[in-house]
């Protein structure tokens, strides 16, 4: 199926990857948004050589599912649409500085509540059994400090450390890695994903992972819905979007309820999934925002990390 361009108005393109060449669901609702308020839309393959992109007067980055799986390649293309002029959301700063975790270090220096994080620098030695006893925490999880959608992300306990100790090894070969505890609000209450736009929060789902797993992905089973979040969950993903600097268009805050606020897990700024089948408005409202805003530099700063940590290898 090929996504329908229509209208005559400012030309966007929504910026996916070969896995979604037509977008997601999700954001043809936003295509479709789009063309409703005269614009062409369309969807481009971001690493697709014969895309001219300064054609296009905005380039929204959307379902770019695959960017962690080459990081620097996904960055050296920021950096050209960066020089060619294209109108990028969100822009280069903040795509550069939300690629690696480490910006959970500054969000957490900030003051933020962050999950506690080992941090282990690509081509480290260190042995998982050794990291849960020093830290005290009998399951933990794993994953890549370059990733998407649970990529090579497990959960371990004491008991199984040494057996998972080859997986951690061959993470480490390649990327940099965060150990993290296995945080019991998402099992038993869900994960909060708060979505906002330039005019402030948008809306909230609530995502419960599938009975035995962790993850919170509807590709493992999660399910998704639509719920009003406590009072103090946004008062603190408020805060935390306030610490970004503006220009952006769109921003999702990640997180458990915990201790009477927000345990941030995630802050995604590049290619989050927003939820519009779960409320259809704000696909309304962040067309409106594409077309009546015009990205600009941002200010360096924000969610750059605070020590320098090895590049991914892909």
């Amino acid at each position: 199926m090929r996504l329908p361009v229509n209208g005559a108005g400012p030309r966007v393109a929504l910026a996916t990857s070969r896995d979604v060449p037509d977008l997601t669901a999700d954001d043809r609702r936003l295509a479709a948004a789009l063309r409703r308020r005269g614009a062409r839309a369309e969807a481009a393959v971001w690493d697709d050589a014969a895309v001219d992109w300064p054609r296009f007067d905005r380039v929204v980055i959307r379902s770019c599912w695959d960017y962690h799986l080459a990081p620097e390649r996904f960055l050296a293309w920021v950096a050209a649409r960066e020089a060619d002029g294209t109108s990028l959301w969100n822009p280069p700063a903040l795509l550069r500085g939300n690629v690696h975790k480490s910006y959970l270090e500054r969000l957490a220096a900030d003051g933020a509540a962050v999950v506690p994080t080992r941090w282990l620098r690509r081509g480290a030695a260190a042995a998982l059994a050794d990291v849960l006893a020093a830290e005290g925490w009998s399951e933990a999880v794993v994953k890549p400090a370059v990733s998407a959608s649970a990529f090579r992300t497990f959960v371990v306990g004491r008991g199984a450390a040494r057996q998972r100790q080859r997986d951690l090894d061959a993470l480490l070969a390649e990327r940099d890695v965060l150990v993290q505890p296995l945080v019991a609000e998402v099992v038993s209450g869900g994960e909060w994903s708060l979505v906002f736009l330039p005019d402030g929060f948008s809306h909230a789902v609530l995502k419960r992972p599938r009975a035995g797993d962790f993850r919170v992905q509807s590709e493992f089973g999660a399910s998704t819905a639509a719920a009003p979040p406590p009072p103090a969950l946004l008062r603190d993903a408020e805060a935390i979007v306030a610490r970004l600097p503006a220009p952006w268009l769109y921003a999702r805050v990640d997180g458990v309820e915990s201790g009477g606020g927000l345990l941030l897990m995630e802050l995604e700024l590049i290619e989050p999934a927003l939820f519009f089948g779960e409320c259809p408005a704000a696909a309304e409202r962040m067309a409106r925002a594409i077309l009546t805003r015009r990205p600009k530099p941002a200010p360096q700063g924000g969610l750059a990390p605070q020590r320098g940590l090895a590049p991914q290898r892909g």
